[in-house]
């Protein structure tokens, strides 16, 4: 690997809805990785990407989406050599914006880590074990460590003034996998590398 050559960590708020809370643990994550120097870190709104319910000829598995939007969302992906996403829990999955993101790329994904940032009733725990799926088919490499904020410190920042701060236990949870994401990042961006 290039010594001048950062790994780059997308951010990606998974949910568009209006009101939505991922604005706050995506900021907050954003915050723990900006004190970080081994990678550099950004935010990616899927309200940035409208893309249109998958609607292509073929999956991106044989060929790239014809969709203006898609393209651009593929060619963001592309810079980027690892993923945190930011998640809700919908009826014990991901938020339909979030999977159809997900159908819309591929090699653009390909032999790259993500991690998960999940919150709402159990952390979305369910959530991320369904994306964790996902990613293992998109040939990505899904992390261990996650940050799952469960429904008493997701009460507690959305309607009672507190912050996560105020949860130590996020923070633990939020550089462990911080470290997990700087490990497999290197590893696999090294080993990309070598095939480019």
């Amino acid at each position: 690997m290039s010594p001048h050559s950062t790994p780059r960590i997308g951010i990606i708020i998974g949910s568009t809805r209006e009101g939505r809370f991922g604005d706050k643990p995506a900021r907050w994550i954003s915050g723990i990785a900006a004190k970080r120097t081994d990678m550099q870190f950004e935010l990616i709104d899927l309200r940035d990407y409208p893309l249109p319910f998958f609607e292509e000829q073929m999956s991106p598995v044989y060929a790239p989406p014809q969709h203006p939007v898609a393209q651009r969302w593929a060619a963001r992906l592309a810079t980027l050599d690892g993923f945190i996403v930011v998640t809700p829990e919908y009826n014990h999955s991901a938020s339909a914006v979030l999977k159809n993101a997900l159908d819309y790329a591929y090699k653009e994904f390909n032999r790259k880590p993500i991690a998960f940032v999940g919150y709402g009733g159990v952390g979305a725990a369910r959530s991320v074990e369904h994306l964790r799926m996902v990613a293992v088919e998109l040939q990505m490499a899904p992390i261990r460590f996650a940050v799952h904020i469960g429904m008493i410190e997701f009460l507690g920042v959305w309607q009672q003034g507190k912050s996560f701060d105020d949860f130590p236990h996020l923070g633990q949870a939020a550089t462990a996998m911080f470290e997990d994401m700087a490990w497999w990042t290197q590893a696999l961006k090294a080993a990309r590398e070598t095939q480019d």
